[in-house]
């Protein structure tokens, strides 16, 4: 039966960028296999159920393919299937609706320039 690291596996379905994120996650305790914490070395096989927290969601996907190279986008469900509720989705959604503000850090307080421009864009004037 054919497997592959969980850091490489995750890099080739473009859950993240790049494969050191993906060994980060997975060091972090973002990524897990069956209830458990996985480390990056960690085999998976088809079949197996994954759960990743990633920018504010848990997604959980289904292993459908043992793929060694990085796919096209296209061909990312015929490799694995999205077993996220869509109520995850909808959170996602409506946490970027809420207008929350994001500044670089170590981008200093906000000008009294930038301070009118959130106010406007918050509908406070």
């Amino acid at each position: 039966m054919e497997s592959i690291r969980i850091d490489k596996w995750l890099w080739v379905i473009r859950i993240f960028k790049t494969r050191s994120q993906a060994s980060e996650a997975c060091n972090g305790g973002k990524v897990k296999i069956d209830g458990h914490n996985a480390k990056p070395s960690r085999e998976i096989r088809v079949n197996d159920i994954i759960d990743i927290q990633q920018s504010g969601i848990r997604k959980t996907v289904k292993v459908l393919k043992i793929h060694k190279n990085r796919v096209a986008a296209k061909l990312v469900p015929d490799i694995m299937q999205d077993l996220t509720p869509p109520e995850e989705y909808e959170r996602l959604e409506m946490i970027r609706q809420l207008n929350i503000e994001k500044r670089e850090r170590g981008a200093g307080r906000p000008t009294k320039k930038d301070r009118r421009n959130i106010s406007k864009l918050k509908g406070f004037e």
